[in-house]
């Protein structure tokens, strides 16, 4: 069950690192723009904030490649944790996708990370 929750965390750190390339870096690109629903006008005029998202993405991104390389369960736990919260919160006050693309695979995760233990 350890391979399992590995693959899993290192699935749910990948999607954090393409969150933050599309929000710090591809932020205007039209895929971008179709991936969160965004008129040229608006991701133009809020890319610093978007930007600021993605480097938040990457700290979740961080801990969850810290804790795999360090074998750490604790640095695991917290960032599937904070995925988990932060996707929660996403999907109430931005789109149900994010449901879908964050909260799911952090719980699959979380789950798959419990019982390797």
């Amino acid at each position: 069950m350890t391979v399992v929750a590995d693959v899993l965390v290192g699935l749910v750190a990948l999607i954090h690192l393409y969150i933050l390339v599309l929000e710090m870096f591809l932020w205007t690109s039209a895929r971008a723009r179709a991936g969160f629903g965004t008129t040229p006008e608006f991701a133009e005029s809020t890319k610093t904030l978007a930007a600021n998202q993605g480097l938040y993405n990457g700290f979740l991104a961080l801990a969850l490649v810290w804790g795999l390389i360090a074998g750490q369960f604790q640095l695991q736990l917290y960032g599937l944790v904070c995925v988990i919260i932060a996707g929660l919160y996403g999907a109430a006050t931005a789109s149900k996708k994010i449901l879908f693309v964050q909260v799911v695979p952090g719980g699959l995760a979380l789950i798959a990370l419990l019982l390797a233990r």
